[in-house]
């Protein structure tokens, strides 16, 4: 019989496709906001009434989808935009008189920022729902750190004042330093600094959405804020833990003590590149136990003939879960190649090394293997999250100031990435529910 492959449920490129009012009526219906709508109610109580909580709510959502920069620019649309007004929730009645006031929205963005917890229960919400609509939704994992402009002023000195409006307190002084090599095998190095924040993202590789975030400022290291990240998923995001299978990361998420946590308390295999510390030039090891076996930083097997001395790469020959060893396979026996003393070599049934030969070069996926190399191009997929942070969500030109805030409006493009996603999904399969009953 022949396999039929399953149509992936949802792409973001479906989105993208959508108009403006599409995507916002895709948010509004599927964010679970009630319980901070319920709050915000509460907290207002009998004082000002200047303005309807749901409605301004949601036209904050309308200006992260219509990517407007500011909320005067949010309120000009409003103004001149009936529609949009009324989806948002203002009395039509009123006209233009019913758009809030500047100010209004100053009290409720202040407001809203003490109530960064109840934000961040809506985001669990969504990434729960979306792991009850897919069932791999977080299987492989990846994450990443984004670096996020302040386009405020810096403070100078200490005796400067502390807030005049223009300057930026929270952030500071971010470092990335980025190192390859050239087809020639010349090495490249590359210094990224910059004034302001970092995004720190988990998210689902296949279907390039969000599962965890942190906002710190630029400095935080990126390893120290994965150690948290990973931590608080336990409680917030259990179902992702114990679905995830493999972890992807760059160079800078090279901790031995990460990649430790994600095999040793969680079972997921780490899939995160490597850095060169080794001293001295080394350029090989001898593995423990072994005359004839070598490795070399990045985790390839070597072995030498004991007739010739001629050295060859050794096959990746699968993980060993009950041992936690890894096993590597005769080159000659497994290609055919020549070698001298392959009738005499003590390796000519392989070689099991285990991980504890050295945590960081021997990960539960061989580093040397096809697949290690497959799901770490995985990795990718938190840059085009990133990308999109950027370019649908207006983080490339902002106004943002401070971290409270910043942590807000990152939390609120990330929650509308999400919402906009389980609509759709929601969406697709209604229709495929009446394409059944009609064809039926």
């Amino acid at each position: 019989m022949a396999i039929i492959p399953q149509k992936q449920l949802f792409k973001w490129d479906e989105i993208e496709e959508l108009g403006d009012l599409e995507r916002l009526r895709l948010v509004l219906d599927y964010l679970p906001d009630e319980e901070l709508m319920r709050v915000l109610e509460k907290k207002r109580g009998k004082g000002r009434n200047d303005y309807p909580v749901r409605a301004i709510w949601n036209s904050i959502i309308a200006g992260v989808v219509f990517q407007h920069i500011n909320t005067e620019s949010l309120r000009r649309e409003l103004m001149r935009n009936g529609q949009l007004r009324q989806i948002c929730g203002f009395d039509i009645t009123l006209g233009v008189k019913g758009v809030p006031s500047s100010s209004a929205y100053t009290r409720f963005l202040k407001n809203l920022m003490k109530h960064q917890k109840e934000v961040n229960k809506m985001f669990d919400n969504l990434v729960k729902m979306l792991c009850e609509e897919l069932p791999d939704f977080g299987e492989v994992l990846a994450i990443d750190g984004k670096a996020i402009q302040s386009y405020a002023r810096r403070r100078r000195d200490e005796d400067e004042k502390p807030y005049d409006g223009r300057r930026d307190i929270d952030a500071d002084i971010g470092v990335k330093t980025y190192k390859g090599k050239n087809k020639n095998g010349s090495v490249w190095e590359k210094v990224k600094t910059w004034f302001g924040y970092k995004l720190h993202l988990i998210v689902d590789a296949k279907y390039e959405l969000p599962v965890a975030f942190s906002v710190t400022k630029a400095s935080r290291s990126e390893v120290k804020e994965g150690h948290v990240l990973i931590d608080e998923m336990e409680y917030r995001a259990p179902v992702v833990i114990g679905r995830c299978l493999y972890f992807a990361g760059d160079k800078g998420y090279d901790d031995t003590k990460l990649i430790t946590k994600l095999w040793g308390e969680h079972e997921i295999k780490p899939i995160i590149g490597i850095r060169n510390v080794w001293k001295d030039g080394e350029e090989t090891k001898l593995v423990s136990g072994r005359e004839n076996v070598v490795y070399d930083y990045e985790g390839t097997v070597y072995c030498y003939s004991p007739k010739d001395f001629k050295r060859r790469e050794m096959v990746p020959g699968g993980f060993e879960k009950d041992r936690e060893t890894l096993r590597y396979l005769c080159p000659a026996k497994y290609y055919g190649v020549e070698c001298q003393g392959k009738d005499s070599c003590p390796l000519k049934s392989g070689v099991r090394i285990p991980l504890s030969e050295d945590r960081r070069v021997f990960t539960s996926v061989a580093r040397s293997s096809a697949k290690w190399k497959k799901l770490y191009d995985k990795r990718t997929s938190v840059e085009r999250v990133n990308s999109r942070i950027d370019q649908v969500f207006g983080f490339e030109d902002h106004f943002i100031r401070g971290l409270k805030k910043m942590e807000l409006e990152c939390s609120l493009a990330l929650l509308i990435m999400l919402a906009m996603a389980l609509g759709r999904i929601r969406n697709k399969q209604k229709d495929k529910l009446r394409s059944l009953v009609q064809a039926a």
